[in-house]
């Protein structure tokens, strides 16, 4: 049963999270379309990893640096939305599976150009 409301919390914070980021959050160094991959809160619920991807942004490190300088105020507005004894502490994480998944597709594609199909007959 705990791992069902920890899995409930993570998917709400992880919604109204991506919303805030994508409609609220105004700080100039957050460029770029970003996703909010996963969020994994901590037993306590004090302190929640979110693991965000990011596409087309001017630059991943002053982005992630953006969100980190914005998790006051996107915490005060999770504090407004979700009812929750404690509002995580938020701690975003580089999410980088999708580049990664990326890289292993291309060197598939480029092992199956090498391989010649079988002659049949």
């Amino acid at each position: 049963m705990e791992v069902i409301v920890f899995g409930r919390i993570n998917e709400e914070l992880k919604r109204e999270i991506s919303n805030i980021i994508n409609y609220e959050v105004t700080n100039s160094n957050v460029t770029g379309i970003i996703s909010v991959t996963s969020v994994k809160i901590s037993p306590d619920l004090r302190y929640a990893r979110v693991y965000v991807s990011m596409l087309n942004s001017k630059n991943i490190k002053q982005t992630l640096a953006g969100l980190k300088s914005s998790s006051g105020f996107i915490r005060s507005r999770i504090a407004e939305k979700i009812n929750l004894r404690v509002t995580p502490e938020l701690v975003f994480e580089l999410d980088d599976s999708m580049q990664y998944g990326e890289k292993i597709d291309t060197i598939l594609k480029d092992i199956m150009k090498d391989i010649k199909p079988e002659d049949k007959g």
